[in-house]
């Protein structure tokens, strides 16, 4: 069980991909945010129960993101030193 930082890049700003991700990650049960970045990335920060499957579910959800979208890359990493309080999963600006 651990706290994952996924960045997304390609065309992810401006095609609703946030509240996609975010209405598809609620719907599968993880809890964490979803956030644009300066860069035009967009960073999203997933808990993962079960290593390998939910971690390979929510890459899915990324990939797929929204109509619109075009993901070109998804970078993640663990994360420890992340504090959220949070229940379930919301959109942050």
């Amino acid at each position: 069980m651990e706290w994952y930082r996924f960045i997304s890049s390609g065309r992810v700003q401006h095609v609703f991909y946030r509240k996609f991700v975010s209405q598809a990650m609620m719907h599968a049960g993880f809890n964490g945010y979803i956030r644009n970045l300066d860069d035009g990335t967009v960073e999203t920060v997933v808990f993962i129960e079960d290593d390998e499957a939910d971690l390979q579910k929510a890459i899915m959800i990324l990939k797929e993101g929204s109509p619109m979208s075009e993901i070109e890359d998804i970078r993640y990493e663990t994360v420890d030193d992340i504090q959220i309080d949070t229940d379930g999963f919301e959109i942050r600006y």
